[in-house]
């Protein structure tokens, strides 16, 4: 199992520059299923999900090709229309090319997908919203069969059960090609991804608008071109850091971050009686006394982020008096806790909320990481403690954090890994 090995007592201080958005980048290159063109995508985080993703376009029959931050995706002679169980399995954004793909080929053959055990995500809204659209979709071992109609209505509205942001992507960018109809979908995630994603898809001429509000309509066209495109920052990635700095009593920069993108962040920061900086091309995130506890719930945007909930729970930990932190989005998402509890903190959770109680200090312990962020949280967590942490199964951190070690080495951490083999 892979190893990350932190020093604690380490305050995280310096500067560093924010990656391209993996929430972006990832259902930017599904939606490249569609064009038949050469697309050129920058600020491109060199991450094991983007690997994943360019693996499935390859696979299916596209050219790709990743260096220094940019991919180009080209069509290939053949473009195939099922994708292999092995690489579907490894992430969840993987489903978003069952759309795309099946307005290619006619047809689509996609295995159910995996991704971090942080409760169910199931892909019944993106198949609910594509029979909507006519699709006939059916399942059987395992995979999942999409088939689009002879015609597709000219008229079509839909409103999403929950504003799920996967669905959305895969909605908005198969409605795209559906040539002569009109698309509404209501209920829609108004995440900053969409906006970039409505962008970018845009830029190869499609006819989307309404991203960053809870109506998307769509004018399908009949063919996309290329385009050359860059990705937004991380805004998680950002609010990670930022959170780290608190953790560690630190003073973090972050060089191209949005700060627009993570307001609710700085809204809580500041509650809790954070300092914050910022400016054109930068935000700032540093201790500046004892903080104060507070009550945040995880919401869809523009609500405080499910993704930053562990990183917010390792700052509390040490923070006196009672937090709470409620979930609204993942059922499972407090289960790193436990490992939390091992390092001393004294965190109990009951249904939904999770009621922290703020101790001195926590101590070095053996843990494991349960998902992206909750394995970037105990390593901030491990920073901030007595003694050494040892955080296994820390794959799981490099799906979703670019140069994750030499990023935190270069803010003063001493970090070690160690692979599995």
């Amino acid at each position: 199992m892979s190893q990350l090995v932190v020093t604690g007592n380490t305050k995280l201080i310096g500067e560093i520059r924010a990656s391209g958005s993996k929430n972006s980048v990832l259902p930017i290159l599904a939606a490249t299923v569609m064009i038949e063109e050469p697309v050129v995508i920058k600020n491109v985080p060199e991450l094991k999900d983007v690997e994943t993703m360019i693996s499935i376009l390859q696979q299916i029959g596209k050219v790709v090709t990743f260096k220094d931050e940019t991919v180009t995706v080209k069509p290939g002679e053949v473009l195939i229309g099922s994708v292999p169980y092995e690489l579907v399995r490894k992430m969840r954004a993987s489903f978003n090319v069952i759309g795309p793909l099946a307005m290619i080929c006619g047809w689509a053959r996609v295995g159910k997908p995996g991704g971090c055990n942080i409760g169910q995500r199931p892909v019944d809204f993106h198949l609910k919203g594509l029979e909507a659209f006519g699709f006939k979709i059916s399942e059987e071992h395992g995979d999942v069969l999409a088939m689009i109609p002879s015609e597709f209505k000219k008229e079509i509205i839909y409103t999403l059960p929950f504003p799920s942001v996967g669905a959305t992507e895969q909605l908005m960018t198969t409605a795209s090609l559906m040539s002569g109809t009109h698309v509404i979908i209501e209920n829609a995630a108004r995440e900053p991804e969409i906006t970039d994603l409505q962008g970018f898809l845009n830029s190869c001429g499609a006819r989307v608008s309404g991203a960053s509000t809870p109506t998307i309509e769509v004018y399908g066209v009949s063919n996309l071109h290329g385009c050359d495109y860059s990705v937004i920052p991380d805004r998680i990635e950002a609010g990670t850091y930022l959170l780290g700095a608190l953790t560690t009593k630190g003073d973090i920069t972050i060089k191209g971050a949005r700060y627009d993108h993570i307001i609710s962040l700085i809204s809580v920061l500041e509650e809790m009686g954070a300092g914050v900086e910022k400016g054109n091309d930068f935000v700032r995130g540093f201790w500046k006394g004892p903080l104060k506890p507070v009550t945040v719930s995880s919401e869809p945007y523009p609500g405080f982020p499910t993704d930053l909930q562990p990183l917010l729970t390792s700052v509390l930990t040490t923070v006196e008096g009672t937090s709470i932190l409620e979930e609204n989005v993942f059922e499972n998402r407090f289960g790193y806790v436990d490992e939390l509890n091992r390092m001393g903190a004294k965190i109990k959770v009951s249904s939904r909320q999770a009621f922290i109680v703020g101790v001195h200090r926590l101590s070095g312990a053996e843990v494991v990481a349960p998902d992206i962020r909750a394995g970037a949280a105990l390593v901030m967590a491990g920073l901030a403690a007595d003694g050494e942490t040892i955080i296994n199964n820390v794959t799981h951190i490099f799906r979703g954090y670019e140069r994750f070690q030499e990023k935190l080495s270069r803010l003063g951490a001493k970090i070690a890994y160690y692979d599995d083999r």
